[in-house]
Parts: structure tokens; sequence; C-alpha cells
């Protein structure tokens, strides 16, 4: 049975993208119930709830999942997060690029891990970035994909 520790809730944002949320009880919000309806590739979709569950245990901050399913051939979804610093960032990479090898049959690719400030890793329809705050801040990822009406 698929049991995630977070629901989506579209209508907090004014970015369009779905803000992740935890609730003791499992919750899903309507479009995200019917995008588990439409989903049969459960393989995918544990791959996502395995990288939103890990960030959160991790204390990563502002986790924010983007839908690029008909905005993008590259993956389905864009989960952007922070790390507290530099240390933080590093360790959310290096730890959830283990899990991701260790479940999945393609070793995931990593970028910018040396440097610690913006760290992008490639887990085949999950695109992962993880920033410092100041650094997530000054590029604004989210808003590079929100859709011209929500500018």
């Amino acid at each position: 049975m698929y049991a995630p520790r977070f629901y989506f809730n579209m209508s907090e944002t004014g970015t369009g993208a779905d803000v992740l949320h935890q609730q003791e009880d499992f919750v899903l919000s309507e479009r995200a119930m019917a995008d588990l309806a439409k989903d049969a590739n459960l393989p995918d979709r544990s791959v996502l709830d395995l990288i939103l569950n890990y960030l959160h245990d991790e204390k990563a901050d502002g986790v924010v999942l983007i839908d690029l399913r008909g905005k993008s051939s590259e993956a389905d979804h864009m989960v952007v997060a922070s790390g507290r610093s530099t240390r933080h960032v590093v360790h959310l990479s290096e730890n959830l690029t283990r899990r991701l090898k260790a479940a999945c049959t393609v070793a995931p690719r990593v970028e910018g891990k040396s440097a610690g400030d913006w760290v992008l890793i490639d887990a085949g329809d999950v695109i992962i970035h993880i920033f410092r705050p100041e650094v997530r801040e000054f590029y604004q990822l989210e808003k590079m994909w929100q859709s011209p009406a929500e500018t």
C-alpha cells in the first residue's frame, strides 16, 4: 500500500510548485491523489518518496516538489531543498546519493558536491537541487519553472 508521509497542496503557493507539508495522518491533496491514480509506475514514485522522506528526516529546509511533466523531457519531477550550511548540503547530497544507489539500478549523477553551495543530483526521472540558503535565494530556481500566468 502506498503510504507517503507527505501531502502536497498547490493552493498554498504562488510559485506553481507543490509545497511539501508533513502531517501525522497520511493525507494527499486531490491533485496528488489524481496523480497517483494516473501513475501506474510505482517504482518511480517510490524513488520520489525515498528522496522526499530522506530530506525531511535529515532536516533539509524549504523542500519543494515541482512537477515537470509536460514542461521538460529531462525529468518528471524536480526537488529543491536547502541545507543550513555547506557541511549540511554536502552531508545531504552524499547520503542521499548512497541511498539512491542502494535503491535504484542506476547510480545517480552528482555535480557541485565539492563546493557545497549547490549540489545537483540526477536520479533519472527526478532531479534534486540542494542549496545553501543564500545561493538558493540568489538563483531562485523555483521562479524559473513558473508558468507565465503565475509571474
